[in-house]
């Protein structure tokens, strides 16, 4: 199984309600984000239906660059509709209580990127091991974070670090995670960083996004290291 790579380094997860309450759509706040250092993009899309989850995917997809992924949270249906539309779609990023990765990725086909969260070492191993080809696992939350209501407790630097050492897939951190955060968590052997209220509430997305750009870049890179995965 072939999937392109994709640089996680700096990874935007959008909140459509934090983007209107600047004034912006996902869209407009995504092409700013992106201006700034955003190296990938997945649309979380929580509390909208099938039709208009689309729309957003079809809107962000027409103001990426080619380099930029384009992930859909949760709804394998919507990546699907995309991608049968001509939609440049990257791939499907899954929780724990979501379809299981195998059955994502029968779905999805061999070449899309599979994102899945895990926060356990049990998590991590079974992720691994999944036939499906996981791409990349989200682990978290490295703070509290009130984005995401049903957040597991915040795992902190160390913690963060010790499930990064035992994932054998590449590990982006997300949960309230901030510029400053960035050189810890690439020292501790993260792929990058997904990013939610610090960019999208945020007065002008593209200078938070090259805050976080110039964060991650500031640590020389590792032999060995998977930002690129």
């Amino acid at each position: 199984m072939t999937v392109t790579p994709v640089d996680l380094s700096v990874y935007l997860v959008t909140d459509a309600v934090q983007c209107k309450a600047r004034g912006r759509s996902v869209a407009e706040t995504v092409a700013q984000a992106v201006a700034g250092g955003v190296t990938a993009v997945q649309i979380r899309e929580k509390h909208t239906d099938g039709g208009d989850f689309l729309r957003t995917v079809t809107e962000v997809a027409a103001v990426l660059p080619e380099h930029v992924a384009l992930i859909v949270n949760d709804r394998v249906d919507v990546f699907l509709a995309a991608r049968a539309a001509g939609i440049r779609v990257s791939g499907v990023h899954v929780g724990q209580s979501d379809l299981p990765p195998t059955a994502v990725r029968e779905l999805i086909g061999p070449h899309a990127v599979l994102g899945l969260s895990a926060a356990t070492p049990e998590e991590l191993r079974v992720a691994a091991q999944d036939p499906a080809g996981v791409h990349h696992v989200g682990i978290g939350a490295l703070h509290a974070t009130r984005t995401k209501a049903d957040a597991p407790p915040s795992l902190g630097h160390d913690g963060f670090a010790r499930l990064a050492r035992l994932s054998e897939l590449p590990a982006v951190a997300i949960g309230g995670v901030n510029p400053a955060d960035l050189p810890r968590l690439r020292e501790a052997g993260a792929a990058g960083a997904a990013v939610v209220s610090g960019i999208c509430a945020a007065e002008d997305p593209s200078v938070a996004a090259r805050a976080y750009a110039d964060a991650w870049s500031r640590v020389p890179t590792r032999s060995g290291e998977k930002n690129l995965a």
